[in-house]
């Protein structure tokens, strides 16, 4: 009898395109916060070896830990990086975090902690956890793995959990280029901010999606480039080393196929 192979094209095609968010990075820890973003991190790692990771645990690694169930592999650890070590590389803005925030606002500021009034949400949260410090210390990227309005908002945040390009929002001392959100990933399209307005713009588009699918599900106006390209479909060894990094598929039900 035929095995049946699994597969879900959307996932690995999201986890490549999100590994490109640290592809300029040097010295930095790379942190993915949910299992495409750990796999697009690792997946950077061999690409950009002098990106740090840790193990997930409290040691910094020389290669990427596969995810899921180990089956006998024992992680390349190089030294310790418990909590102290983690905190001096995030004030030092020595890290690149790629998160998945539930709301994000035309400024860029994220919401993880209540939807609705935060005297009386709707739906209760994580809490503002570390976006604040991380936001304000070091570069950040987000992940969206369902593109909608309710996730792109009109107007800003229910909740403003990370500092944004919100002018009335600065903290003191702080101008707009102190702020570094690099790139937002979603299950449509590839953005990120225009240098000099800083509002969001459209980077590429995924195979099959076109600019006012994006348009139609997104909060406000978007800046859309002429002569937009396609977003990358993964390469073979991409697709080789994203197979050996998750060897129990755990990527197949991470995101669905619109």
């Amino acid at each position: 009898m035929r095995e049946e192979v699994l597969c879900n094209p959307l996932a690995d095609l999201l986890i490549c395109a999100c590994s490109s968010v640290w592809d300029s990075d040097s010295e930095v820890l790379a942190s993915g916060i949910g299992l495409i973003q750990r796999l697009a991190a690792s997946l950077a790692m061999i690409k950009n070896p002098n990106l740090m990771m840790t193990d997930s645990e409290a040691f910094i690694v020389s290669e990427p830990v596969p995810v899921g169930r180990r089956n006998g592999y024992e992680p390349k650890r190089e030294t310790w990086m418990g909590f102290s070590r983690i905190f001096d590389n995030v004030w030092s803005g020595k890290r690149h975090a790629l998160v998945g925030p539930s709301q994000i606002d035309q400024f860029g500021q994220a919401n993880i902690s209540a939807i609705g009034d935060y005297e009386q949400p709707k739906v209760q949260m994580l809490g503002m956890r570390g976006f604040p410090g991380n936001s304000i210390s070091h570069a950040n990227s987000f992940f969206v793995p369902l593109h909608s309005k309710r996730v792109f908002v009109k107007g800003e945040v229910d909740t403003v959990c990370s500092i944004g390009y919100n002018p009335a929002r600065l903290p003191k001392g702080y101008c707009l280029n102190d702020i570094d959100i690099r790139r937002i990933v979603t299950d449509l399209c590839v953005m990120d901010f225009e240098p000099e307005c800083k509002k969001m713009r459209i980077v590429s588009l995924h195979p099959g999606v076109t600019i006012d699918e994006v348009q139609d599900n997104t909060g406000f106006d978007l800046i859309k480039p002429e002569g937009l390209r396609q977003t990358p479909e993964p390469a073979l060894e991409q697709l080789t080393s994203i197979s050996i990094l998750d060897p129990d598929n755990l990527r197949i039900n991470a995101v669905k196929a619109r």
